[in-house]
Protein backbone atom coordinates (compact mmCIF):
# COMPACT_ATOMS: atom_id res chain seq x y z
CA UNK A 1 0.00 0.00 0.00
CA UNK A 2 1.36 3.40 -0.99
CA UNK A 3 0.39 6.21 1.37
CA UNK A 4 0.53 9.71 -0.07
CA UNK A 5 1.68 12.43 2.36
CA UNK A 6 -1.73 14.08 2.10
CA UNK A 7 -3.59 10.94 3.22
CA UNK A 8 -6.29 11.87 5.74
CA UNK A 9 -5.22 9.20 8.25
CA UNK A 10 -1.68 10.54 8.63
CA UNK A 11 -1.28 12.71 11.72
CA UNK A 12 1.27 15.53 11.58
CA UNK A 13 2.70 17.61 14.41
CA UNK A 14 5.05 20.59 14.35
CA UNK A 15 5.77 23.54 12.10
CA UNK A 16 5.81 21.75 8.76
CA UNK A 17 5.73 23.36 5.32
CA UNK A 18 2.57 22.11 3.58
CA UNK A 19 2.73 24.45 0.59
CA UNK A 20 2.85 21.27 -1.49
CA UNK A 21 0.54 18.85 0.39
CA UNK A 22 1.97 15.82 -1.38
CA UNK A 23 5.52 16.88 -0.50
CA UNK A 24 5.58 18.43 3.00
CA UNK A 25 8.93 19.76 4.23
CA UNK A 26 10.07 19.04 7.79
CA UNK A 27 12.17 21.86 9.27
CA UNK A 28 12.10 21.94 13.08
CA UNK A 29 13.14 19.28 15.60
CA UNK A 30 10.29 17.24 17.12
CA UNK A 31 8.22 17.62 13.93
CA UNK A 32 6.56 14.30 13.18
CA UNK A 33 4.09 12.23 11.23
CA UNK A 34 2.23 9.30 12.79
CA UNK A 35 0.19 6.41 11.42
CA UNK A 36 -1.45 3.21 12.63
CA UNK A 37 -2.09 0.13 10.56
CA UNK A 38 -2.83 -3.57 10.74
CA UNK A 39 -0.92 -6.31 8.97
CA UNK A 40 -2.90 -9.32 7.85
CA UNK A 41 -1.36 -12.76 8.35
CA UNK A 42 -2.03 -15.00 5.34
CA UNK A 43 -2.80 -18.72 5.43
CA UNK A 44 0.65 -19.57 4.10
CA UNK A 45 2.24 -17.71 6.99
CA UNK A 46 0.01 -19.40 9.54
CA UNK A 47 1.03 -22.79 8.20
CA UNK A 48 4.73 -21.93 8.17
CA UNK A 49 4.60 -20.33 11.61
CA UNK A 50 3.43 -23.62 13.09
CA UNK A 51 6.79 -25.16 12.20
CA UNK A 52 9.48 -25.28 14.85
CA UNK A 53 11.96 -22.42 14.45
CA UNK A 54 9.93 -20.59 11.80
CA UNK A 55 10.06 -16.81 11.50
CA UNK A 56 6.79 -15.43 12.92
CA UNK A 57 6.89 -12.34 10.70
CA UNK A 58 5.10 -11.64 7.43
CA UNK A 59 6.31 -10.19 4.15
CA UNK A 60 5.13 -6.77 5.32
CA UNK A 61 7.73 -3.98 5.29
CA UNK A 62 7.68 -0.22 5.85
CA UNK A 63 9.54 2.04 3.42
CA UNK A 64 9.82 5.82 3.46
CA UNK A 65 10.73 8.02 0.48
CA UNK A 66 12.30 11.40 1.21
CA UNK A 67 14.50 14.07 -0.30
CA UNK A 68 17.14 15.40 2.05
CA UNK A 69 18.65 18.86 1.83
CA UNK A 70 21.83 19.14 3.88
CA UNK A 71 23.45 22.23 5.38
CA UNK A 72 25.91 20.50 7.69
CA UNK A 73 26.45 17.36 9.83
CA UNK A 74 25.39 13.85 8.92
CA UNK A 75 21.58 13.75 8.92
CA UNK A 76 19.39 11.11 10.54
CA UNK A 77 15.64 10.52 10.75
CA UNK A 78 14.15 9.01 13.86
CA UNK A 79 11.23 6.62 14.16
CA UNK A 80 9.33 4.76 16.83
CA UNK A 81 7.75 1.54 15.64
CA UNK A 82 5.53 -0.21 18.17
CA UNK A 83 7.32 1.54 21.02
CA UNK A 84 10.84 0.70 19.80
CA UNK A 85 12.99 3.62 18.70
CA UNK A 86 15.42 3.59 15.79
CA UNK A 87 17.11 5.88 13.30
CA UNK A 88 18.52 5.79 9.80
CA UNK A 89 20.97 8.05 8.07
CA UNK A 90 19.69 9.92 5.03
CA UNK A 91 21.89 11.03 2.17
CA UNK A 92 21.95 14.49 0.63
CA UNK A 93 20.17 13.36 -2.52
CA UNK A 94 16.97 13.69 -4.47
CA UNK A 95 14.20 11.19 -3.76
CA UNK A 96 15.52 8.09 -2.06
CA UNK A 97 13.66 5.23 -0.39
CA UNK A 98 14.74 3.84 2.98
CA UNK A 99 13.55 0.65 4.68
CA UNK A 100 12.30 1.27 8.21
CA UNK A 101 11.21 -2.28 9.07
CA UNK A 102 10.75 -5.72 7.51
CA UNK A 103 8.87 -8.93 8.33
CA UNK A 104 6.30 -7.24 10.53
CA UNK A 105 4.21 -9.56 12.67
CA UNK A 106 0.48 -9.86 11.96
CA UNK A 107 -1.67 -7.44 13.93
CA UNK A 108 -1.78 -3.74 14.77
CA UNK A 109 1.27 -1.49 14.47
CA UNK A 110 2.06 2.18 15.09
CA UNK A 111 4.78 4.29 13.50
CA UNK A 112 6.04 7.75 14.37
CA UNK A 113 8.54 9.26 11.95
CA UNK A 114 10.19 12.34 13.43
CA UNK A 115 12.89 14.93 12.83
CA UNK A 116 15.77 14.24 15.21
CA UNK A 117 17.75 17.34 14.27
CA UNK A 118 17.43 21.09 13.80
CA UNK A 119 17.92 22.92 10.50
CA UNK A 120 21.27 21.38 9.85
CA UNK A 121 18.96 19.85 7.24
CA UNK A 122 15.39 19.75 6.01
CA UNK A 123 13.68 16.77 4.45
CA UNK A 124 10.72 16.41 2.14
CA UNK A 125 8.37 13.46 2.62
CA UNK A 126 7.21 11.96 -0.68
CA UNK A 127 5.37 8.92 0.60
CA UNK A 128 5.24 5.89 2.87
CA UNK A 129 4.85 2.38 1.52
CA UNK A 130 3.70 -0.59 3.57
CA UNK A 131 4.17 -3.79 1.64
CA UNK A 132 1.83 -6.71 2.18
CA UNK A 133 -1.84 -6.95 3.14
CA UNK A 134 -2.43 -3.93 5.37
CA UNK A 135 -5.19 -1.59 6.46
CA UNK A 136 -4.73 1.95 7.78
CA UNK A 137 -6.36 2.92 11.08
CA UNK A 138 -7.11 6.33 12.63
CA UNK A 139 -4.51 7.68 15.06
CA UNK A 140 -5.57 8.60 18.60
CA UNK A 141 -6.58 12.26 18.94
CA UNK A 142 -3.81 14.76 19.59
CA UNK A 143 -3.48 16.05 23.16
CA UNK A 144 -5.46 19.18 23.93
CA UNK A 145 -2.48 20.55 25.84
CA UNK A 146 0.04 22.42 23.69
CA UNK A 147 3.49 23.72 24.57
CA UNK A 148 5.85 25.76 22.40
CA UNK A 149 9.57 26.11 23.08
CA UNK A 150 11.91 28.74 21.66
CA UNK A 151 15.46 27.62 22.25
CA UNK A 152 18.88 26.55 21.06
CA UNK A 153 20.76 23.25 20.75
CA UNK A 154 19.78 22.12 24.24
CA UNK A 155 16.10 22.57 23.41
CA UNK A 156 16.72 20.64 20.17
CA UNK A 157 18.37 17.67 21.90
CA UNK A 158 21.75 18.12 20.24
CA UNK A 159 24.35 15.51 21.34
CA UNK A 160 21.79 14.12 23.80
CA UNK A 161 22.65 10.48 23.14
CA UNK A 162 26.32 10.84 24.16
CA UNK A 163 25.37 9.54 27.60
CA UNK A 164 28.92 8.54 28.51
CA UNK A 165 29.70 12.27 28.52
CA UNK A 166 27.07 13.33 31.08
CA UNK A 167 28.55 16.11 33.17
CA UNK A 168 31.48 16.40 30.75
CA UNK A 169 32.42 18.37 27.62
CA UNK A 170 31.17 17.01 24.31
CA UNK A 171 32.96 14.11 22.61
CA UNK A 172 36.02 15.29 20.71
CA UNK A 173 34.36 14.16 17.48
CA UNK A 174 30.68 13.96 16.69
CA UNK A 175 28.76 14.75 13.54
CA UNK A 176 25.06 14.50 14.23
CA UNK A 177 24.77 10.86 15.25
CA UNK A 178 24.12 11.72 18.91
CA UNK A 179 21.49 14.42 18.28
CA UNK A 180 17.94 13.35 19.06
CA UNK A 181 15.04 15.70 19.75
CA UNK A 182 13.06 12.84 21.33
CA UNK A 183 15.48 13.07 24.24
CA UNK A 184 15.50 16.86 24.48
CA UNK A 185 14.20 18.27 27.75
CA UNK A 186 11.61 20.05 25.57
CA UNK A 187 9.95 16.90 24.23
CA UNK A 188 10.40 14.97 27.48
CA UNK A 189 8.61 17.82 29.29
CA UNK A 190 5.79 17.75 26.74
CA UNK A 191 5.37 13.99 27.19
CA UNK A 192 5.31 14.37 30.98
CA UNK A 193 2.54 16.94 30.56
CA UNK A 194 0.72 14.93 27.86
CA UNK A 195 1.09 17.93 25.56
CA UNK A 196 1.75 18.39 21.87
CA UNK A 197 4.96 20.33 21.19
CA UNK A 198 6.25 22.80 18.66
CA UNK A 199 10.00 23.01 19.22
CA UNK A 200 11.34 26.18 17.63
CA UNK A 201 14.93 25.32 18.44
CA UNK A 202 18.16 25.82 16.54
CA UNK A 203 21.66 24.90 17.62
CA UNK A 204 23.89 27.91 18.23
CA UNK A 205 21.11 30.48 18.04
CA UNK A 206 21.27 33.61 20.19
CA UNK A 207 18.44 36.05 20.80
CA UNK A 208 19.56 38.78 18.43
CA UNK A 209 21.18 38.75 15.01
CA UNK A 210 24.91 39.29 14.79
CA UNK A 211 25.99 37.19 17.79
CA UNK A 212 25.83 33.55 18.87
CA UNK A 213 27.01 30.59 16.81
CA UNK A 214 24.29 29.89 14.27
CA UNK A 215 25.08 30.69 10.60
CA UNK A 216 28.70 31.55 11.29
CA UNK A 217 30.04 34.81 9.83
CA UNK A 218 26.50 36.17 9.43
CA UNK A 219 24.88 35.13 12.70
CA UNK A 220 21.11 34.68 12.72
CA UNK A 221 19.26 35.10 16.03
CA UNK A 222 15.91 33.92 17.35
CA UNK A 223 14.48 37.33 16.53
CA UNK A 224 14.78 36.26 12.87
CA UNK A 225 13.71 32.65 13.44
CA UNK A 226 10.68 32.70 15.77
CA UNK A 227 8.12 33.81 13.16
CA UNK A 228 9.39 31.67 10.30
CA UNK A 229 8.38 28.37 8.78
CA UNK A 230 11.64 28.20 6.80
CA UNK A 231 14.53 30.25 8.15
CA UNK A 232 17.90 28.73 7.25
CA UNK A 233 19.93 30.87 4.81
CA UNK A 234 21.67 27.71 3.60
CA UNK A 235 18.46 25.82 2.81
CA UNK A 236 16.52 28.05 0.49
CA UNK A 237 14.01 30.86 0.59
CA UNK A 238 12.66 31.99 3.97
CA UNK A 239 8.94 31.66 4.64
CA UNK A 240 6.76 33.21 7.36
CA UNK A 241 4.79 31.10 9.83
CA UNK A 242 1.05 31.60 10.25
CA UNK A 243 0.56 31.76 14.02
CA UNK A 244 -3.19 31.29 13.64
CA UNK A 245 -2.61 27.63 12.72
CA UNK A 246 -1.61 26.53 16.22
CA UNK A 247 -1.95 28.17 19.65
CA UNK A 248 -0.09 26.90 22.74
CA UNK A 249 -1.23 27.40 26.31
CA UNK A 250 2.39 27.41 27.54
CA UNK A 251 5.43 29.02 25.91
CA UNK A 252 8.99 28.44 27.10
CA UNK A 253 11.58 30.99 25.98
CA UNK A 254 15.00 29.42 26.55
CA UNK A 255 17.48 31.72 24.80
CA UNK A 256 20.47 33.58 26.20
CA UNK A 257 22.87 30.66 26.32
CA UNK A 258 24.75 31.51 23.12
CA UNK A 259 24.62 35.29 23.36
CA UNK A 260 27.99 35.44 25.13
CA UNK A 261 29.74 34.62 21.84
CA UNK A 262 31.94 36.17 20.59
CA UNK A 263 32.07 38.45 23.65
CA UNK A 264 30.44 37.89 27.03
CA UNK A 265 29.21 41.46 27.40
CA UNK A 266 26.64 40.60 30.09
CA UNK A 267 29.39 39.19 32.32
CA UNK A 268 32.01 41.82 31.58
CA UNK A 269 29.87 44.97 31.25
CA UNK A 270 26.45 44.36 32.77
CA UNK A 271 25.68 48.10 32.84
CA UNK A 272 27.23 48.70 29.42
CA UNK A 273 25.41 49.73 26.26
CA UNK A 274 25.51 46.29 24.60
CA UNK A 275 24.09 44.56 27.68
CA UNK A 276 21.38 47.21 28.02
CA UNK A 277 20.49 46.78 24.34
CA UNK A 278 20.22 43.00 24.80
CA UNK A 279 17.85 43.39 27.76
CA UNK A 280 15.75 45.82 25.72
CA UNK A 281 15.59 43.32 22.83
CA UNK A 282 14.75 40.46 25.18
CA UNK A 283 11.86 42.43 26.68
CA UNK A 284 10.61 43.33 23.21
CA UNK A 285 10.76 39.67 22.19
CA UNK A 286 8.71 38.57 25.20
CA UNK A 287 6.17 41.32 24.55
CA UNK A 288 5.88 40.16 20.94
CA UNK A 289 5.17 36.59 22.05
CA UNK A 290 2.57 37.97 24.44
CA UNK A 291 0.92 39.87 21.58
CA UNK A 292 0.75 36.67 19.53
CA UNK A 293 -0.51 34.53 22.43
CA UNK A 294 -2.44 36.87 24.77
CA UNK A 295 -3.62 34.05 27.06
CA UNK A 296 -0.47 31.90 27.26
CA UNK A 297 1.69 31.33 30.31
CA UNK A 298 5.21 32.40 29.28
CA UNK A 299 8.19 30.89 31.07
CA UNK A 300 11.59 32.53 30.75
CA UNK A 301 14.56 30.24 31.32
CA UNK A 302 18.04 29.18 30.34
CA UNK A 303 19.41 25.67 31.04
CA UNK A 304 21.81 23.75 33.25
CA UNK A 305 24.55 24.13 30.63
CA UNK A 306 27.31 26.23 32.18
CA UNK A 307 26.99 29.99 31.69
CA UNK A 308 27.60 33.13 33.71
CA UNK A 309 24.89 34.05 36.21
CA UNK A 310 24.68 37.56 34.78
CA UNK A 311 22.47 36.21 31.98
CA UNK A 312 19.90 34.90 34.44
CA UNK A 313 20.16 38.16 36.35
CA UNK A 314 19.36 40.01 33.13
CA UNK A 315 16.39 37.76 32.36
CA UNK A 316 15.07 38.21 35.90
CA UNK A 317 15.34 41.99 35.58
CA UNK A 318 13.40 41.94 32.32
CA UNK A 319 10.75 39.65 33.80
CA UNK A 320 10.19 41.97 36.75
CA UNK A 321 10.08 45.04 34.50
CA UNK A 322 7.41 43.44 32.31
CA UNK A 323 5.18 43.10 35.36
CA UNK A 324 3.00 40.52 33.61
CA UNK A 325 1.40 37.97 35.97
CA UNK A 326 1.57 35.33 33.24
CA UNK A 327 5.28 35.79 32.57
CA UNK A 328 7.51 33.78 34.90
CA UNK A 329 11.26 33.39 35.38
CA UNK A 330 12.18 29.77 36.10
CA UNK A 331 15.55 28.53 37.37
CA UNK A 332 16.61 24.89 37.50
CA UNK A 333 18.26 23.62 40.66
CA UNK A 334 21.58 23.40 38.81
CA UNK A 335 20.91 26.33 36.51
CA UNK A 336 24.01 27.33 34.59
CA UNK A 337 26.16 24.93 36.59
CA UNK A 338 25.14 21.39 35.61
CA UNK A 339 27.55 20.51 32.83
CA UNK A 340 30.15 22.05 30.52
CA UNK A 341 28.82 20.05 27.57
CA UNK A 342 25.47 19.53 25.92
CA UNK A 343 22.64 18.04 27.94
CA UNK A 344 22.61 14.23 27.83
CA UNK A 345 19.53 12.06 28.27
CA UNK A 346 19.67 11.75 32.11
CA UNK A 347 20.30 15.50 32.42
CA UNK A 348 17.40 16.24 30.06
CA UNK A 349 15.21 14.01 32.26
CA UNK A 350 16.33 16.03 35.27
CA UNK A 351 15.45 19.32 33.59
CA UNK A 352 12.13 18.02 32.28
CA UNK A 353 11.07 16.75 35.70
CA UNK A 354 11.71 20.17 37.23
CA UNK A 355 10.15 22.13 34.36
CA UNK A 356 7.04 19.93 34.15
CA UNK A 357 6.63 20.21 37.92
CA UNK A 358 6.82 23.98 37.70
CA UNK A 359 4.31 24.14 34.86
CA UNK A 360 1.95 21.89 36.79
CA UNK A 361 2.15 24.32 39.71
CA UNK A 362 0.66 27.10 37.57
CA UNK A 363 -3.06 27.55 37.13
CA UNK A 364 -3.32 26.77 33.44
CA UNK A 365 -6.73 26.26 31.80
CA UNK A 366 -5.56 23.25 29.82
Amino acid sequence: MYISPDHELLQYSGRIDFEEPKAPVFVFPCSSVALRFTVQGGADHAEVDSCVGADSGTDAAVLVTVTNKNAYCDNYLGYILDGEQGKFRIENTEQQTYTVAEKLAPGEHSLLLFKRMDSCHTFTLHGIEIQGAVELLPCPPKPERRIEVYGDSVSAGEVAEAVDYAGKPDPEWHNGEFSNSWYSYSWITARKLNAEIHDIAQGGVALIDGIGWYNDTDYVGMESVYDKLRYSPALGVMKPWDFSLWTPQVVVIAVGQNDSHPYDFMKEEYEGAQAAHWRECYGAFVRRIREIYPDAEIILATTILEHDKSWDRAIDAVCKALNDPKVHHFLYKRNGAGTPGHIRIPEAEEMAEELAGYINSLEIPW
